[in-house]
């Protein structure tokens, strides 16, 4: 009996809906609520494609053809997604609106056998339910010009990073690395070192008076003319250059006294901050809040994905946090225009709304930084936020807020003096109405002044001279680095805090007692060969800052399709490659010294010097090795101890196992024995009262004790 033929198989029926694929689990399980029944929300966590750490993998041969491979650990959400795919109707995808995920859609598209070309990507600016609904019914094809935009980018990273970090290994010491923006900010601050300890101080004299009128109104004068000519340069009396000067004036002042030549008042108007962006963001946060860039954008990160807000479920409650933008939709704006109505009266709302339009090329498709709802004031969000959340959106809740608000209307007013030959001044201001400073500072410096009457003597009181001198540049902060950066047009908002954060681990940058950016030794040393090489002189000037900017001004033109990226790229490789290969000639310069740290070993006496092995720095005695006495240098967390912190002062440390595992212990050890793998959070669980930690890479801090999960 013939056997029967085998039927083909069938191919899996769908089970209908929609797969909705973002970047974050955080994000998923907001939408999940938000879009309810006939959708099935995923994460991809990220890039689930990317080029391999282990070699170069760009076809520089093969019009730069990247080589991208599956992320370590992504095989079972990718066997998820194509299985989910495979069975149901539509897919959408819905990476973060921005160039990286606009390449990851793109990306998932060839993995889930989508053609990027059909309308399969949704954009979600903020995550709330009208947003929401409105994005899935106008989905949109991949932005190719945006890929091709990033890509570049990627490219012209690892060609830079993968090329130079090798050089410097021969020239330098294995295990350095350079980077295409980095290296920028490097020299930035390099720079600046180099303007501190080349500055040299001027000295003066400043001298101020303390006067009175017959009816008692107190002033301060500062002297800062002689036969009508200031005294003044750069708005400091360097021309009062002895103390001899600054005594004849003394005498002049308490022998002439003091007449009073006008009182001049003039109504001023500041008008109202723009709202947020990304840099200003990240500005204002580290001076108003003490953030770092890497934490504010944490925080903004779950306050854009979701919060459970009583009534609201779970609800973005600012919008997408990396942009350039200072543009505000008018649905916005009309919302916003209705909260100062109702809370501060007529007064404090100007006729016509305030528009902000941002300097140089912004993307323009984002709004600023805003809440989704400014009618959620943070009083009323206090306890479903956490104490930095709390701190993040009150801030962003004010500025947005205060952009749209009437101008301050200050008085500024100058009194004017003379005694003998010198002219004497005070500068003050009278706030007549604060407007936008109802709720965001106006953060003026000037004092009140009593008003004085032309032709009047003023008692002098007392008159008090300083020597003084001219002081250098500030080192810069991370907020001013990134102002900087911004400035001079290098990098994007996506990029800042990571520039930051990577001038950190490569031990490039250090900070200083006052929170201030000190390259160390070795950054200096890296930016030295770096600057002979790639310089200002240079075939290739990657390190200047305005080259820099005209590659990412290239960038902006391939996602306007004005230019080809593997163009760009081209025309930056040959002229890099032979700085490379003149480079490569250069002598092998030795590594800095061990750097003292001005204490005695407390085993033989000889100086400690901190070193820098294969797992970080620490401290060692320069009697190496006939001593071989070696500590960790404790890196703070900024968490006091859960264990004695609260009594004792202890504050978590990083530290590092035998076998180089990091671990996280008491500032107070051995009298105290807190230890923990996991880094501790800055919070107690609101449910139980335990410690909250961050286990392994996650940014969910989890309690130790129950379980309960906080917010990203």
């Amino acid at each position: 009996m013939a056997k029967a033929k085998k039927e083909p198989a069938k191919p899996r029926a769908s089970t209908g809906g929609t797969l909705v694929v973002v970047e974050s689990p955080t994000k998923a399980k907001t939408l999940t609520k938000i879009l309810g029944p006939g959708y099935t929300v995923k994460a991809s966590v990220g890039h689930i494609v990317d080029l391999p750490k282990s070699r170069l993998a760009i076809d520089v041969d093969d019009g730069f053809k990247p080589e991208y491979i599956l992320v370590k650990g992504k095989a079972k959400i990718k066997k998820e997604l194509q299985s989910l795919a495979s069975k149901c109707d539509r897919v959408l995808l819905a990476s973060d609106p921005d160039r990286e995920g606009e390449a990851i859609a793109w990306h998932l598209a060839g993995l889930l056998g989508i053609d990027p070309g059909s309308p399969c990507r949704v954009l979600f600016h903020q995550i709330t339910k009208d947003a929401v609904v409105q994005a899935m019914d106008e989905p949109i094809p991949v932005d190719m010009a945006k890929v091709d935009a990033q890509q570049a980018r990627r490219v012209l990273d690892r060609l830079v990073g993968y090329t130079l970090s090798p050089l410097l290994w021969k020239k330098i010491r294995y295990g350095l690395s350079a980077g295409r923006v980095q290296s920028v900010a490097l020299t930035i601050l390099c720079d600046r070192e180099k303007e501190i300890e080349a500055f040299l101080p001027q000295p003066y004299w400043a001298v101020e008076v303390k006067a009175s009128s017959e009816d008692d109104r107190s002033y301060r004068l500062k002297v800062e003319k002689r036969d009508g000519k200031s005294l003044m340069v750069k708005g400091k009396p360097l021309k009062i250059d002895s103390e001899e000067m600054a005594q004849h004036i003394s005498e002049t002042l308490h022998r002439e006294g003091i007449i009073v030549s006008s009182f001049m008042t003039r109504e001023g108007r500041r008008k109202a901050p723009a709202p947020l962006k990304t840099s200003t963001l990240q500005q204002e946060a580290a001076r108003r809040l003490g953030y770092s860039p890497r934490r504010t954008m944490r925080v903004a990160q779950s306050l854009f994905e979701g919060v459970n807000v009583p009534g609201k479920g779970l609800t973005g409650l600012i919008t997408y946090m990396r942009t350039d933008s200072l543009r505000l939709a008018p649905e916005a704006i009309s919302a916003i225009r209705s909260t100062v109505l109702s809370r501060w009266g007529e007064n404090y709302l100007p006729e016509k709304p305030n528009l902000f339009t941002a300097s140089g090329r912004s993307q323009d498709a984002h709004e600023a930084i805003r809440p989704t709802d400014p009618s959620l004031a943070p009083e009323g969000l206090r306890e479903v936020l956490s104490p930095e959340q709390f701190r993040l959106y009150d801030m962003i809740w004010k500025r947005t807020v205060a952009s749209q608000m009437a101008p301050a209307r200050i008085d500024n007013t100058v009194l004017e003096a003379l005694s003998g030959p010198y002219g004497l001044r005070q500068k003050g201001a009278v706030v007549r109405f604060d407007g936008w400073g109802k709720i965001w500072p106006i953060d003026s410096k000037d004092d009140l002044i009593s008003p004085a009457i032309e032709g009047e003597s003023l008692s002098v009181d007392d008159v008090l001279t300083e020597r003084k001198e001219t002081k250098p540049p500030a080192r810069f902060s991370e907020a001013s680095l990134i102002k900087t950066l911004e400035e001079e047009g290098v990098g994007r908002p996506s990029t800042y805090a990571s520039i930051v954060e990577t001038l950190y681990d490569r031990a490039y940058v250090e900070k200083d007692d006052d929170r201030h950016l000190v390259p160390t030794a070795l950054g200096r040393i890296v930016d030295d060969f770096l600057l002979d090489h790639f310089g200002g002189e240079s075939v290739s000037p990657i390190v200047n800052p305005g080259f820099t900017a005209t590659m990412e001004g290239s960038l902006d033109l391939i996602e306007e399709q004005q230019r080809d990226w593997v163009n760009v790229v081209s025309l930056f490789w040959e002229p890099f490659t032979r700085a490379i290969e003149e480079a490569e000639k250069a002598p092998k310069i030795p590594p800095p010294p061990p750097e003292p740290i001005g204490e005695s070993c407390p085993e033989c006496g000889k100086d400690l010097v901190k070193k820098r092995g294969r797992f970080g720095e620490f401290i060692a005695c320069s009697g190496y090795p006939e001593c071989r006495y070696t500590r960790a240098i404790l890196k703070k967390v900024g968490v006091i101890c859960p264990k004695c912190g609260q009594d004792q002062g202890g504050e978590v440390v990083q530290r590092k196992s035998k076998k180089g595992r990091t671990f996280y212990g008491c500032s107070r050890y051995p009298d105290c024995d807190y230890v923990s793998w996991n880094r501790p959070a800055a919070e107690k669980c609101p449910e139980c009262g335990g410690d909250m930690e961050f286990k392994g890479r996650s940014k969910t801090p989890i309690c130790a004790s129950c379980g309960r999960k906080g917010a990203e």
